[in-house]
């Protein structure tokens, strides 16, 4: 079972550096060595099971849990040695809202300005701004009890940029979401980082990850198990192939008995030839078409997805590959 690529490059500034964190309770270690490095400007998904670290591994970089080992830099700042550094850098979302639902969305906007010490008049053109750009300002003055789950995961975020971070660590930020309030979160997402703020994503959704994030690192039993983009971790595992079709059966004959290793289907008359995907082997099943005149009229290129990686790498233990059970769409 492959377990690693090549490591990512360490030209890019780093928003979140990591070496070596450790965390136990009790008896049980949580987190057992883990090293990240996480680009400025990017969102990095921690993905792995339920009970993997993930969580912990955020509650350590947010200041919210003390690591048992090893270094952590958050914007800069050592996480152990400089935690209000960090906190005036990043922003958390958890998989569990943070919205009061007693009191209107705009109060939340506010309180969370006053916690940032915006003065009064600052913190209302804040407020107002994120409400507006969140779609939330018809529902402002409502309570919070009264907006839909994905009105609350926005409102969740909006009062997470009050404070300008350039650090968002999103800790399951779509669970619970029906389909159309995760794909409505996602682009606020992209919105956020395409605005240069960097993200750390924390998902039991293999979609949302192949979806969203520029590297993935897989957490499975403490431990970073693998890392890289979403295509480098696909190609790791077996199954990937090039398949061609043919209409002409004298091609296809040609073809089945020239091509070493390939899967013959004869009564689709298409051959399957096992490949990682690369760009090299594509171009080396063209060359040979080239060569040697023979025509496929279909040629398709099938590599496993995040589901065979996550699959691969943990053993199987894998959850959260469905949708969870849905909230009210976003309104």
């Amino acid at each position: 079972m492959p377990t690693s690529i090549p490591a990512p490059t360490r030209e890019q500034p780093a928003a979140v550096r990591a070496v070596g964190l450790r965390k136990s309770y009790g008896d049980k270690t949580v987190l057992d060595g883990v090293d990240l490095h996480i680009p400025a400007g990017c969102v990095f998904a921690l993905l792995g099971p339920n009970g993997a670290g993930k969580t912990t591994a955020v509650k350590i970089l947010s200041t919210l849990v003390t690591a048992d080992g090893g270094q952590a830099h958050v914007a800069g700042h050592d996480v152990a040695a400089a935690p209000d550094g960090v906190r005036a850098a990043i922003g958390v979302t958890g998989q569990f809202s943070a919205v009061d639902g007693l009191i209107t969305g705009e109060e939340n906007m506010l309180l969370m300005a006053d916690l940032h010490h915006l003065p009064k008049q600052e913190g209302r053109r804040v407020a107002a701004g994120l409400l507006e750009r969140f779609d939330l300002t018809a529902a402002a003055k409502k309570p919070a009890s009264t907006y839909s789950g994905g009105m609350k995961r926005r409102l969740d975020i909006a009062m997470t940029l009050v404070g300008g971070p350039r650090i968002i660590f999103l800790d399951e930020p779509t669970t619970g979401l029906d389909p159309r309030s995760r794909h409505a979160m996602w682009q606020i997402i992209r919105e956020l980082v395409a605005g240069g703020v960097t993200v750390l994503l924390t998902t039991q959704y293999l979609e949302e990850a192949d979806e969203l994030a520029d590297r993935v690192a897989v957490l499975n039993g403490g431990r970073i198990v693998a890392e890289g983009t979403p295509d480098e971790l696909k190609r790791l595992v077996p199954g990937g192939h090039v398949r061609l079709r043919f209409s002409d059966p004298a091609a296809y004959r040609a073809a089945a008995a020239a091509l070493d290793g390939a899967a013959r289907d004869d009564e689709a008359l298409s051959l399957r030839i096992p490949s990682d995907g690369s760009q090299r082997e594509l171009r080396s099943v063209l060359d040979w078409l080239d060569a040697t005149g023979v025509e496929a009229d279909e040629l398709t290129v099938h590599t496993p997805d995040l589901d065979d990686v996550f699959f691969a790498l943990t053993g199987g233990r894998v959850t959260g590959t469905h949708t969870a059970p849905a909230e009210e769409d976003v309104r």
